[in-house]
């Protein structure tokens, strides 16, 4: 009787706390998400040349470091996922706030491009002292980071205030793992606005950038290190992955999304996907799950088709429970809160 109360209270302990959970996303998308007030040009007479700015810096580093690219897609994908586009991934802990999501493992250890973030806000102060936001310039790099390597851009909406918090704990929750299931995939981003074509379309940007090897290497190795080959991996390319990521590797090990075009934001990786050459398995799954084949079929090979569906799903993401008008603040530095 005793083992069962037990199980009893922390059955109702597991509920009370989905419940409450849900009643603070709910209360976050009631105190965020005025994505209305967003506009095409929100600086075009307060800092004209914010967004020149913006995709000047990101070009560079781009151009220096093609891999950057990826890490700011990334990144805008983490913070907009994270309870809305304000910019909490930026900031850095700090003896108040020593949990914050920039600091937190799961699902973000290959993050990177925070300085670039850091270069155009610091050029931008410069010549519009507290007037574009850090999560604005986060969303024009994301942008200008495709037309580098993707050579194609869309138009971003502007107008986003900073979060004044940031909050290491949200990220395990609302960041999705690589084994994660279509199904809960699919529910992950229907439950924030983005459609199956939305989150097919995004996974596109897997045609650039790189995961660590411990988000993979299940498909290669049995937990005591004997070889074993996933069937929805093809043998040859997973004894590749294999010598780029022997037993036991870290995430100090990496391998490419794409290992055809790694620079190139392309429809590769949906290519891949056919010759069973997706990396992480969430990926290879989208290709033969009944929710997502057609969409991943329709891609191969209509790089036009993609192209749009993929610009219009980064501006639907893009409008995920936004600060707006007074809410928040515009950081002096897109690190630390003012």
């Amino acid at each position: 009787m005793e083992i069962r109360k037990c199980k009893m209270q922390s059955e109702l302990s597991g509920e009370l706390a989905k419940i409450v959970a849900l009643l603070m996303v709910g209360l976050v998308m009631i105190s965020k998400g005025h994505s209305q007030e967003l506009k095409v040009g929100f600086y075009s007479e307060t800092c004209p040349l914010a967004e020149t700015i913006v995709r000047t810096t990101v070009a560079k580093a781009v151009s220096q470091n093609p891999g950057m690219a990826a890490g700011i897609i990334r990144m805008h994908f983490h913070d907009c996922i994270v309870l809305g586009c304000d910019a909490s991934i930026l900031l850095d802990k700090t003896p108040e706030n020593p949990d914050t999501e920039k600091g937190v493992n799961v699902g973000n250890p290959l993050l990177r491009g925070f300085e670039i973030i850091d270069d155009a806000k610091f050029e931008i102060e410069t010549r519009c002292p507290q007037t574009v936001s850090c999560a604005d310039i986060l969303a024009f790099a994301a942008r200008d980071s495709v037309a580098t390597l993707g050579q194609f851009t869309y138009d971003v909406p502007s107008g986003r205030r900073d979060s004044l918090v940031s909050h290491g704990a949200n990220v395990s929750d609302n960041i999705p793992f690589p084994t994660t299931d279509i199904g809960f995939l699919a529910q992950h981003f229907e439950e924030r606005g983005l459609s199956l074509r939305d989150m097919v379309a995004l996974s596109g940007a897997h045609s650039i950038g790189r995961t660590g090897c411990p988000e993979f290497t299940d498909r290669l190795f049995s937990s005591n290190g004997t070889e074993i080959t996933d069937p929805s991996l093809d043998p040859t390319f997973a004894a590749t992955l294999r010598q780029k990521c022997p037993f036991g590797s870290g995430f100090d090990k990496t391998a490419d999304l794409d290992n055809v075009t790694p620079n190139h934001l392309d429809i590769q990786f949906f290519e891949n996907l056919k010759n069973k050459m997706g990396v992480l398995s969430s990926d290879q799954a989208i290709a033969t799950d009944p929710l997502t084949a057609a969409i991943v079929s329709r891609y191969q090979g209509n790089r036009a088709i993609w192209m749009r569906d993929f610009s219009a799903a980064m501006v639907k993401m893009g409008k995920l429970l936004v600060l707006t008008g007074t809410q928040g603040e515009i950081r002096k530095e897109c690190h630390f809160r003012n």
